[in-house]
């Protein structure tokens, strides 16, 4: 069962949603990140959030901020440190925007 809000984001927002959960082919630094040619933006975004909580790349000072390594730092355009209100739209980058 999905929760009431999430039920009325989905009937208010279809297509927003369907961005969020189609599969789409990535660019080649995402895909060795990811290990995979195809990729929904929320898996991605699943898959990195793991990669960060695997790798004890939170600051533990400030939870909010990430400390990116190597292989991190190859998807998020180099940055060494990022917030964690912005790694949405920084994975957002990598998806290419569909032609109306």
């Amino acid at each position: 069962m999905l929760p009431q809000r999430l039920k009325k984001t989905i009937t208010d927002n279809p297509k927003k949603v369907a961005n969020l959960i189609d599969l789409v082919n990535l660019p080649s630094t995402l895909r060795e990140f990811v290990g995979q040619s195809q990729i929904s933006r929320l898996g991605c975004f699943m898959r990195v959030w793991s990669y960060i909580k695997e790798k004890n790349l939170q600051d533990p000072n400030n939870k909010n901020v990430i400390n990116c390594d190597e292989k991190l730092r190859s998807i998020l355009l180099g940055k060494p440190r990022v917030e964690l209100a912005e790694l949405p739209a920084l994975i957002k980058l990598h998806f290419p925007k569909e032609p109306k």
